[in-house]
């Protein structure tokens, strides 16, 4: 099944890829891999979910803003490939999480990101190695920002 029937499927819809917020490409396309650029959590209406874990958002609010920021990565991949269905596997997350000092729950935080990665390419593809720290601070403030490797298919 494709990609994106799956999430029609789940009720979810791309937003609009992220607009650049510097000198970098997105997604860059190398030797078969798919390396995107960190994403943030882009909202619905536009925005981003900004905050620190631990202090202003809990847990949930960042699962959440983790799984809008697998929406946004996915659009990118969809804008710079043509097709989601030219997506492999995810390879390799890494997973940065605003905190404050004390919060510890970084990887709950990202399972957000990585159980929309699960449903949307299958136990196998989606399921990948995976880094999550914490961070003092992100670009705009984000909750989270997440970069990630898949496999290309032609």
């Amino acid at each position: 099944m494709s990609i994106e029937k799956r999430l029609s499927e789940l009720g979810l819809e791309l937003p609009e890829a992220p607009s650049i917020l510097g000198l970098y490409k997105p997604v860059l396309v190398v030797d078969g891999l798919a390396y995107t650029s960190g994403h943030g959590p882009l909202k619905p209406e536009g925005g981003f979910v900004t905050g620190r874990l631990g202090d202003d958002l809990g847990v949930d609010e960042g699962s959440a803003a983790a799984r809008m920021t697998g929406l946004a990565m996915l659009a990118s991949l969809k804008a710079e490939l043509g097709s989601l269905d030219r997506v492999g596997r995810l390879v390799k997350t890494l997973g940065l999480v605003q905190a404050t000092p004390d919060f510890a729950a970084h990887p709950a935080v990202i399972n957000g990101f990585s159980e929309l990665m699960r449903d949307a390419l299958g136990d196998e593809a989606g399921v990948a190695a995976r880094s999550a720290f914490g961070a003092a601070s992100l670009p705009a403030g984000w909750a989270v920002e997440i970069e990630a490797v898949f496999t290309v298919c032609d």
